[in-house]
């Protein structure tokens, strides 16, 4: 309280009107997997295409970058995402370690030698990215007339790509050959490299030289635990748990790894386990599960139900790969779980968490890889297998929202993502509570609070009821907090939520009458 000492007048600013509670944000996917460069081993946020060609592409031998690694499903994933309706996600580059011991991943860092003493460097190159090819650089005497002391023209090449660089230095004066090359530059950048003297002295011996490219790596060991990964090393799996706004985890390569050998089934089987493990013990997000390539209908089925048997309403499994266009202009098939990513993203941005991310059209895709008929479908939706289908005239849509639970009150997605983002917002929302002084005032307080949100969540269609007293309850008095519950610190809050379900079977009745006269 306020110490009044003296007489005059004193201001006081009340805080007691309600503290609104926000919606958290529902559409982040992360993705696992492998790409030809970038960081490895960590998260990192991309928000758009663009984003992630620059931190994972390598150049080719055209001086463009491409995302793209052959036998692999990372680049597609993620680009399918954004192409339908993703707006931003963490992605983890798996490098997995090579039989020589050695990941083989970047160039050699190149230093030239001075001309005053050749075991005096004078700059040191170092390309961008994983070049595909030999980086040659050229330094030749400078051209023009009476150019500044000490400079020299520089050409950079790397098979087709060439760039040129006349009459820079290491001086102030004339054209900088470090700011010159690192602006202008797509396969190298350049730094001094120290030394002293005159500028003829510090500058490169002319001369030819190669920074080598990287030799092609061993075939890679993996295993599975470098997909699951590890939260003390950020890695993996479990180094997203880091990344709190996380609600989707897709692991398309898991299927790379699965198809060239380097995994067998039951490390899938793993795998996506400790993706379902992660999503449950955070209990924020969901996993997206791939099936196995090259899977019937009845395939599928026996994988889903006897070979691995998952039960749990953290996860959903979508049916069959997907075709779309390779990066050679030919058609590949890919997992389905990065564009049902971006559905999902789409639905919450265009209709909300509450709305079943189905029946939507899957942008990107040619088709199915197989096509599956109503009979295989009624045998496949209720054990959890969401499909993928063509319709005359519809496109391509999703044509399921189920996860994997055998617990009714949870069989579908929205449901369980209502409840992800209504849990966290009111998580988040209502930390001042903590050491408040547990008192009938502070009860009140909290049901005005957790009321309020849930009633534009209700007038926003996610909860069933004519009224908000039909939709949720929030309860937070005597009875449930007891003498004894206060006194260990605790204070309980209960809260009852009725979600909307989807309408999956919608059953028209006809029947004949005869009309009746006037």
């Amino acid at each position: 309280m306020p110490e009044y000492l003296s007489p005059g007048v004193y201001i006081e600013e009340v805080n007691s009107g309600p503290r609104p509670i926000e919606s958290v944000g529902t559409a982040c996917a992360a993705f696992i997997g492998f790409a030809p460069a970038g960081p490895a081993n960590k998260p990192l946020l991309v928000t758009n295409w663009t984003q992630y060609v620059d931190a994972f592409g390598s150049l080719d031998e055209s001086g463009r970058k491409s995302p793209h690694m052959s036998g692999a499903y990372l680049s597609h994933a993620v680009y399918g995402y954004f192409l339908n309706g993703g707006g931003r996600c963490y992605v983890t580059r798996v490098a997995p370690v090579s039989t020589n011991g050695a990941a083989a991943e970047k160039a050699a860092t190149l230093q030239l030698p001075s001309r005053s003493s050749k075991a005096v460097p004078s700059l040191t190159f170092t390309p961008k990215g994983a070049p595909a090819a030999d980086i040659v650089i050229d330094v030749l005497p400078p051209t023009g007339d009476a150019p500044p002391e000490g400079s020299f023209t520089l050409n950079v090449s790397m098979g087709d790509v060439k760039e040129s660089y006349e009459n820079v230095n290491l001086g102030k004066k004339g054209k900088s050959v470090v700011e010159t090359v690192n602006q202008a530059s797509k396969l190298v950048s350049v730094a001094e490299a120290g030394g002293t003297g005159s500028l003829v002295d510090r500058a490169p011996e002319l001369g030819n030289y190669i920074v080598k490219a990287p030799a092609p790596a061993s075939t890679p060991k993996l295993k599975a635990n470098d997909l699951v990964g590890s939260v003390v090393e950020r890695s993996g799996i479990e180094g997203l748990e880091i990344a709190e706004d996380v609600t989707m985890v897709c692991c398309p390569d898991l299927m790379s790894a699965y198809e060239s050998g380097m995994i067998d089934r039951v490390g899938v089987k793993a795998v996506q386990t400790a993706m379902i493990n992660h999503c449950e013990r955070m209990s924020d997000r969901m996993a997206i599960i791939d099936p196995l390539p090259d899977l019937t209908p009845q395939e599928v089925k026996k994988w889903r139900e006897s070979e691995t048997n998952y039960d749990s309403m953290f996860a959903t499994l979508y049916y069959p790969w997907l075709t779309v266009l390779g990066p050679e202009g030919k058609p590949i098939a890919v997992p389905p779980s990065g564009h049902m990513a971006g559905v999902w993203a789409r639905n919450d941005t265009e209709r909300g968490v509450h709305k079943a991310p189905a029946n939507e059209v899957v942008r990107g895709a040619l088709g199915p890889v197989s096509e599956i008929t109503k009979g295989e479908q009624d045998t496949l939706n209720p054990v959890g297998v969401n499909c993928i289908r063509t319709f005359t005239g519809r496109g391509i849509r999703v044509w399921g929202a189920r996860t994997l639970s055998s617990d009714p009150a949870w069989r579908y997605i929205n449901v369980r993502r209502l409840f992800n983002m209504v849990e966290k917002s009111i998580e988040r929302g209502t930390q001042w509570i903590v050491f408040e002084p547990n008192d009938p005032g502070l009860w009140s307080r909290v049901r005005r609070d957790v009321g309020a949100y849930l009633s534009t969540v209700w007038r926003d269609g996610a909860l069933f009821g004519a009224t908000p007293g039909e939709a949720f309850f929030v309860k937070c008095d005597a009875e449930i907090n007891p003498p004894e519950t206060r006194d260990q610190g605790k204070l309980i809050i209960e809260v009852g939520m009725s979600p909307v379900k989807p309408a999956e079977f919608v059953v028209f009745r006809f029947s004949q009458f005869s009309g009746g006269g006037a």
